[in-house]
């Protein structure tokens, strides 16, 4: 398991790297946040051990940064700011845990085993469909790499085909998943939405098919002939 811990407190930072590889973690360190959204990117870590004041870029822009980019990697704070709405903004801002220093080792570790088994057992939030993909978490959908704007009810719409890629769903089905307290659907509603999605996808070559009497499914990329329905 791969580690990196971005902290410019060099004893500490030093400190944690060598209780970590003790416990049999490969360890990689750096200062400044500009260095570490980098390795993040262009390579493979298990956890990211990330400080809030950094050099450079802080904490908190490298993590908005990796999340922005669909970098899914567990991140873990630690900070000496405690209050509650800084622990807040930071977990709504996608860390996975926070601890505030100083920090005892025995939790940290605890913390670091608890992550990496939760970042090896999630299933992958996203839906890669040909030059299409879903972001299940972010909810938020990209054809090649520019981000495809959708309503709310568009992108449960969207969401809930390609989550039963060549499966057929009906009306029925997707009205319970557009349905909210506010606003009834109704299945000329749903036909509206699906023609708004294949007018947005079709160019991508993300195909929408009509069963005549049973309803919809959303067919995989490279099982798309010459012609849509």
């Amino acid at each position: 398991m791969r580690i990196l811990i971005v902290e410019d407190d060099a004893l500490l930072a030093n400190g944690l790297a060598r209780v970590l590889r003790q416990s049999g973690y490969q360890v990689e360190v750096t200062s400044d946040g500009l260095t570490g959204l980098r390795w993040v990117e262009s390579e493979t870590f298990d956890l990211t051990i990330l400080d809030l004041g950094l050099p450079g870029l802080d904490g908190s822009e490298v993590l908005r940064r990796l999340r922005a980019r669909k970098q899914l990697v567990p991140v873990l704070i630690l900070s000496a700011r405690e209050a509650l709405e800084e622990r807040v903004r930071l977990l709504d801002l996608g860390a996975d845990d926070y601890l505030v220093k100083p920090v005892a080792l025995a939790e940290l570790e605890a913390r670091v085993r608890a992550l990496i088994r939760r970042g090896q057992c999630a299933p992958d939030p996203n839906i890669r469909l040909g030059r299409l993909m879903l972001d299940t978490v972010g909810k938020r959908a990209w054809l090649d790499d520019e981000a495809l704007e959708l309503s709310a009810r568009e992108w449960a719409a969207l969401e809930f085909l390609a989550q039963r890629v060549n499966r057929i769903v009906n009306k029925d089905q997707i009205m319970q998943a557009l349905y909210d307290w506010d606003e009834e659907i109704t299945p000329n509603a749903v036909e509206k939405f699906i023609s708004r999605l294949r007018a947005k996808l079709e160019s991508a070559g993300i195909v929408i098919r009509t069963v005549r009497g049973l309803g919809y499914y959303l067919e995989k990329p490279h099982d798309i002939g010459d012609a849509a329905t």
